[in-house]
């Protein structure tokens, strides 16, 4: 009697349950580079937002004078995207100092997406703020 040879090769079985194993991994594979997506998104807003709230401090230094306590606001038109901007002036207990909380958010919506401070001091004539840098240093025991 004849033998038969046996054909190798997969059953489908084999086949369907490596198919399987190929799905979840890919699936795994997608779900991760949607969060890496997702995290790269949220940095670059808040960049985005974190240049425009110190601009807006720079902004109100550069304006060179008191400000007022109260809360401003404002939209901001930055990488393609209209931000919104609420600035706050307090006291800070030191005077002609003054603390500015400035908070970015989307055009329309409340959600904070980031907040920087500073500090606002009175204004001087411009050129003299670093006045004692340039004068001649004195050493002790040394006259002028």
């Amino acid at each position: 009697m004849p033998r038969r040879h046996r054909q190798a090769g997969f059953t489908l079985l084999e086949v369907m349950v490596a198919l399987v194993v190929v799905a979840l991994a890919l699936t795994a594979v997608a779900a991760s580079m949607s969060q890496m997506l997702d995290a790269a998104e949220t940095m670059r807003e808040r960049t985005f937002a974190s240049w425009i709230a110190l601009n807006k401090i720079a902004e109100m230094r550069l304006a060179n004078v008191i400000p007022k306590v109260a809360e401003t606001s404002g939209e901001v038109d930055y990488a393609g995207t209209t931000w919104g901007w609420r600035a706050v002036v307090s006291e800070t207990g030191v005077e002609n100092l003054f603390r500015l909380d400035v908070t970015i958010t989307h055009a329309g919506s409340d959600n904070a997406i980031r907040t920087e401070t500073g500090f606002i001091g009175e204004p001087v004539i411009p050129g003299q703020s670093n006045r004692i840098w340039n004068s001649t240093p004195v050493y002790s025991g040394e006259t002028r």
